[in-house]
C-alpha cells in the first residue's frame, strides 16, 4: 500500500498541485472522525504511516461527505470506516442499518417458498393486515397458531381453513402468517393450489410427479391457497390432494387452506370429477382429513382488490 500513498503524494507535489495537496491534508486532518481514529491508535501510527495513507484518508472523508449530503457513495448501502491494515490506514465499508435490515428481510423471506403467489402476499406482514371487525377472529387465531407452534413445534397444531368472498385478504393473511413464522426460524411453503394442479398434470410427461409431490407433502408448514378453484379431476383429487392430505394427517404437519368455498361447498366440489362421476365417499374422506388439519374460519368484508 505504501507505493499508492507515495504515488498520490508525488502527484500532488507536482508544480501547481502542492497548494492543493496542503489544503487537502489540512482538511483531512481536521476531520473529527480522522482525529478520533488517529488519537485512538497513536501508539501504532507513525507520521510516515499517516503520510503514506493520505489517499485512503482522502477517500474516507469524501465518501463520508457524500453520505452526509444524501448522495450515493462508491459502495451504495455501505458506510466507510477507518481501520489499520498491515501497517497502513485503510477504508473498510460496513453495511448501513438499512442494508442490514434489507438483508435480514431477504433472509426471512427465503424461509417462505412462495409458488405462484401475488407480490402483495409475498411481502405481507401481520402489522400491515388491517384488523377490521369482520377479520378479527381470523387474525386472533393466526396469532394464536404462531405462538403455540413456536412454543411447541413438535406438538400437533390445528391450522386454519380461511374461506370467504374474493378480495377479503385470505391469501394476504396466509402470507403474513408465513412471515411471522419465518421470524421464529420456521419454513413455509405457500402455493396457489389451482396452478399447482396444472403443473402436476404437466409433470406426468417427464415423470417428475413423485419428486414434486414429496417436496410439497413433507413441507414443515404447508399453505394451499384457493383450494376449490381448480378444475377437479379424479387423478388430482385422489393421487395428488389425497396423497398430500393423508401424509400430513399421519405426520401431524400444519396445513393451512384458503378458499371461496365453505367446508360443505368444498365437499360438493370434490364429489364430482372431470368425467362427471359422483363419488361422495371419496369427497367425504378428503374432507375428514381437511377438517382434522384445519379449523374453518369465515372472513368477510369488502373486496379490497377493487380499491387498489
Amino acid at each position: 500500500m505504501d507505493h499508492i500513498g507515495k504515488g498520490f503524494r508525488n502527484y500532488m507535489s507536482r508544480p501547481g498541485n502542492s497548494e492543493k495537496f496542503e489544503k487537502m491534508v489540512q482538511s483531512i486532518l481536521a476531520d473529527s472522525d480522522v482525529q478520533t481514529f488517529l488519537s485512538n491508535h497513536q501508539e501504532q501510527i507513525s507520521q510516515e504511516i499517516i503520510s503514506n495513507s493520505y489517499s485512503k484518508l482522502h477517500e474516507f472523508v469524501q465518501e463520508k461527505q457524500k453520505l452526509a449530503k444524501g448522495e450515493e457513495g462508491q459502495n451504495p448501502g455501505y458506510i466507510p470506516e477507518l481501520a489499520l491494515n498491515a501497517g497502513y490506514i485503510d477504508v473498510v465499508y460496513m453495511p448501513s442499518p438499512e442494508t442490514i435490515r434489507k438483508e435480514r428481510e431477504k433472509e426471512l423471506r427465503s424461509r417462505i417458498n412462495s409458488i405462484n403467489i401475488s407480490k402483495d402476499a409475498r411481502s405481507a406482514t401481520m402489522e400491515k393486515f388491517l384488523p377490521t371487525q369482520d377479520r378479527m377472529e381470523a387474525l386472533e387465531l393466526a396469532f394464536g397458531f404462531v405462538e403455540a407452534y413456536h412454543e411447541n413445534p413438535k406438538d400437533y397444531h390445528k391450522a386454519l381453513y380461511l374461506h370467504g368472498p374474493f378480495g377479503v385478504g385470505k391469501t394476504y393473511l396466509l402470507g403474513a402468517i408465513a412471515y411471522e413464522l419465518s421470524l421464529h426460524g420456521h419454513l413455509t411453503t405457500l402455493m396457489h393450489y389451482p396452478t399447482f394442479t396444472q403443473e402436476m398434470k404437466a409433470s406426468i410427461a417427464d415423470n417428475s410427479v413423485p419428486e414434486k409431490l414429496d417436496i410439497i407433502k413433507n413441507s414443515e408448514i404447508l399453505m394451499l391457497d384457493d383450494i376449490g378453484a381448480e378444475v377437479n379431476s379424479t387423478w388430482i383429487r385422489d393421487e395428488v390432494l389425497g396423497v398430500i392430505l393423508q401424509h400430513r394427517m399421519q405426520e401431524k404437519l400444519p396445513t393451512f387452506f384458503s378458499s371461496n368455498l365453505t367446508f360443505k361447498e368444498l365437499e360438493g366440489h370434490l364429489r364430482v370429477g372431470n368425467r362427471g362421476e359422483d363419488e361422495p365417499i371419496k369427497a367425504k374422506r378428503l374432507m375428514e382429513r381437511i377438517k382434522y388439519l384445519s379449523k374453518e374460519v369465515t372472513m368477510t368484508g369488502k373486496n379490497r382488490r377493487l380499491e387498489e
